[in-house]
């Protein structure tokens, strides 16, 4: 009669390093989750007429215009600018997300990660 519970050829112990492995996973993600939110990120557009800088909360901490871009007779076009910027320092975020997120995820392709 098989026994009840548990799991046949010592799967315990597997379990058991799975869920250290596990735990470690997350703190691992965790530091890196705070070190990305220290860093901050800037990029320009325009030619570097405009520069934002984000933090890694996604937070914009910094907005720098150069001054021949701010003409009163073409507001829509910094506004572009702006945004172009904003997005690009954005990408850069998600980009260092993801990048930090591989590397931790990166031995676990046997699991479908």
């Amino acid at each position: 009669m098989a026994k009840r519970g548990g799991f046949p050829g010592g799967m315990p112990g597997n379990m058991n390093n799975l869920m250290k492995q596990a735990q470690k996973m997350q703190k691992q993600m965790e530091e890196n989750q705070k070190a990305l939110e220290e860093k901050e990120f800037t990029a320009a557009a325009g030619g570097g007429a405009v520069e934002v800088t984000i933090s890694g909360k996604k937070e914009v901490k910094k907005v720098k215009l150069a001054e021949e871009v701010v003409d009163p007779d073409d507001i829509e076009m910094l506004e572009d600018l702006i945004v172009a910027a904003t997005n690009e320092a954005l990408r850069q975020v998600e980009e260092a997300a993801a990048s930090a997120m591989s590397k931790l995820t990166g031995g676990l392709g046997g699991f479908g990660f």
